[in-house]
């Protein structure tokens, strides 16, 4: 006799009950927050820390925050590593951060920060759904 019985997602060995895809959306919005839901204190602050750092030089080294965009396919694929950032891309756009046109030759360089920061915040987001549901242990 055979039973079909699910086991729950294990977390540093106790079970979680958080949904793994609430993890993934909290890690996206908010970078970190999904490891701090899941108890890891230490990964998410610094995650926090790493994500905001990038963003934030980026945006003081004058580097480019995109808007959607279907005319070029490197201007679409920028937007969605800058749209990883989660609510930073929100208030970014919001409050008109990021240059429009990049005007001086660092900002090359803080248009990146942002786009690899996005990025980051994509597999640390991952990374905690992956934690939450048991496929990588802590």
């Amino acid at each position: 006799m055979t039973t079909n019985v699910q086991a729950r997602p294990r977390v540093a060995g106790k079970p979680t009950t958080i949904a793994p895809v609430i993890v993934l959306l909290a890690g996206w919005m908010i970078p970190g927050l999904g490891h701090l839901l899941l108890k890891k204190w230490i990964r998410a602050s610094l995650i926090f820390v790493s994500i905001l750092s990038m963003f934030f030089i980026g945006l003081a080294l004058k580097g480019k925050v995109y808007s959607p965009n279907t005319a070029e396919l490197l201007d679409m694929l920028n937007f969605v590593g800058d749209l990883g950032t989660g609510l930073l891309y929100v208030l970014a756009r919001l409050f008109d951060l990021g240059q429009a046109t990049v005007q001086i030759a660092i900002a090359d360089y803080g248009t990146k920060f942002i786009v690899v920061a996005g990025l980051l915040n994509i597999i640390s987001a991952v990374d905690a759904h992956s934690l939450a549901t048991g496929r990588k242990a802590s």
